[in-house]
């Protein structure tokens, strides 16, 4: 469910204590975490972390008003999510965080980006911040102007 709040505090302001307690933990680990050049705000109705306009402008092939993607958060109806489109588009770096995932001993529950979880304690935070570590921005660029379709690219 896409919140209609402006900015990331007041989507956290409308959290539930508990969500609001873990989303923000889950923040804080992805800023610590967060390699330089990405920006935090509001996208898609989620905390986002992205590659801003002023870096690509072309921004994000399926809605060129929106910046390249590279990791978001959210609270859903039935659970809450880390979307992490950083490694999801690049099938070797999917490979690597489904078995590093694997090796921390929790329940994975993944859509195609998207990593769910009920509780903080069922999110290995520890993964999700070294995972996007190992990205910077220049690297997430490259692979994703490189694997996005040609069909949707761009038009010269």
């Amino acid at each position: 469910m896409q919140s209609k709040a402006a900015t990331v505090e007041e989507y956290l302001a409308e959290l539930p204590e508990d969500r609001r307690t873990a989303i923000a933990a889950v923040r804080e680990e992805i800023l610590k975490n967060l390699p330089a050049g990405y920006e935090e705000g509001m996208t898609y109705g989620m905390i986002g972390y992205y590659i801003p306009h002023s870096i690509y402008p072309d921004g994000y092939h399926c809605d060129p008003k929106q910046p390249v993607p590279f990791v978001n958060v959210a609270s859903q109806k039935n659970h809450m999510a880390v979307y992490m489109f950083c490694s999801y588009i690049d099938p070797a770096d999917k490979e690597a965080f489904l078995k590093a995932y694997e090796a921390t001993g929790k329940k994975l529950d993944m859509g195609a980006a998207c990593v769910r979880f009920k509780k903080l304690a069922d999110l290995p935070l520890e993964l999700i911040g070294s995972t996007i570590a190992k990205i910077p921005i220049e690297r997430h660029l490259e692979t994703y102007t490189r694997l996005i379709p040609a069909s949707k690219k761009k038009k010269s």
